[in-house]
């Protein structure tokens, strides 16, 4: 992961229903959750999940799937794992923490 792409899922992350939607569909797993169970489970109005799924896809942490008539939304836990890896990439100076 870049700089570049570091500040577009953080930007992404720094809101408050951002970051419960994308803890949730880290929790759910690769299976992911539709659009509707998300505002469900996090009592979010649909107009405004729109937004936030919008924004996490955007910031390259959320994919979508079409399965029948739902689109399935699930975290891209590569693109986690790359910004996790890009913040913690020096740390400790070079020592095994």
């Amino acid at each position: 992961m870049n700089t570049k792409q570091t500040l577009a899922a953080l930007a992404a992350l720094a809101q408050e229903s951002r970051l419960a939607v994308f803890r949730l569909l880290v929790q759910t797993g690769p299976e992911g959750l539709a659009a509707s169970k998300i505002g469900e489970r996090l009592d979010i109005a649909p107009s405004s999940l729109s937004f936030h799924l919008k924004e996490l896809t955007r910031g390259g942490l959320v994919v979508s799937r079409q399965e029948g008539r739902f689109v399935i939304y699930s975290a891209d836990t590569r693109a986690m794992k790359g910004l996790i890896g890009f913040l913690t990439e020096n740390c400790c100076g070079g020592v095994s923490c």
